[in-house]
């Protein structure tokens, strides 16, 4: 499926461009044809798609058109950002973090997916404003993923174990700026902690996706969006539909500073895959390949 085939003549007089810090076009693009334009229909039939979405089978319950709209940024969007990584907050048994990484590695996208959860269910939960409660989804086997995705020869995904508080710090330090950041766990306190910490490590124009804030099981979730994204930061959707899509846009003094940081990032992953190292990581919050 080429560009031309995914959006053939689709024209509702938007033109295009960043306004408000989003592309408004590009927006419609994909939520528009997703909805009502007969893209899914196409997405379902091609060959990218139906393998990775083979590999995840049984291992995610992401809806299927927010799975083809993170199909659609991945393929026919983000090789006009800088590169970078991939974060996804609240992986559960890792199905979407494998669909990811396998759309990655066949499209060439250098990016690592960091798959993030606890992989023993939620954490305490506040029922004020959260209808899920402690433990719940902890049904993933973290051993028999991590075999899994070592038959799938995914050498691109790190599953990372532990409440975000504890893990991403250290992340942050070795993962690369994130062309896409995927926010999907559902309750308040994480979804507040990935999003305010995830905003400061995107390149510039990168996606930050909201899986469940138009959820009606997660109006904490939608609190975050409505309090912190839209009224706080001022930052307009670029989708609506089928989950809410951001980008961050920077000014040029931060522009330029993210600039020297994926340099120096650049420059110690080369030194590493020089290395060509076998040494196993000794975290034990981080579980999965190493670049070798």
């Amino acid at each position: 499926m080429t560009n031309n085939e995914c959006f053939p003549g689709f024209e509702l007089g938007i033109p295009p461009g960043i306004t408000h810090g989003r592309c408004v076009r590009d927006g419609y693009n994909r939520g528009w044809g997703l909805q009502w334009g007969g893209l899914a229909e196409k997405i379902s039939a091609d060959p990218l798609y139906i393998e990775a979405l083979r590999l995840a089978e049984g291992r995610s319950i992401l809806s299927p058109l927010s799975r083809m709209n993170l199909f659609l940024i991945l393929k026919f969007y983000a090789a006009a950002i800088p590169p970078g990584d991939i974060i996804e907050f609240g992986a559960y048994k890792g199905g979407n973090a494998i669909f990811m990484a396998k759309v990655c590695a066949e499209l060439g996208l250098s990016s690592t997916v960091w798959a993030l959860d606890t992989f023993a269910g939620m954490p305490e939960t506040d029922k004020t404003v959260d209808s899920h409660s402690a433990e719940d989804f902890n049904d993933a086997d973290l051993v028999e993923l991590t075999q899994y995705i070592e038959t799938c020869g995914l050498k691109n995904i790190h599953l990372v174990k532990g409440m975000f508080e504890e893990t991403v710090p250290l992340l942050l330090t070795r993962a690369a700026p994130f062309i896409l950041a995927y926010i999907d766990c559902d309750i308040r306190s994480a979804v507040r902690y990935s999003y305010n910490t995830v905003k400061h490590h995107m390149v510039n124009g990168g996606y930050i996706a909201f899986d469940d804030a138009h959820t009606s099981t997660c109006l904490g979730a939608t609190e975050v969006v409505e309090a912190d994204v839209i009224r706080r930061d001022g930052l307009h959707c670029e989708q609506i539909y089928p989950h809410f899509v951001f980008r961050i846009f920077k000014t040029a003094a931060q522009v330029g500073a993210a600039g020297a940081a994926e340099s120096r990032w650049a420059r110690i992953r080369s030194f590493a895959l020089l290395r060509k190292s076998s040494e196993t990581d000794q975290s034990t919050a981080f579980i999965g390949h190493r670049e070798s």
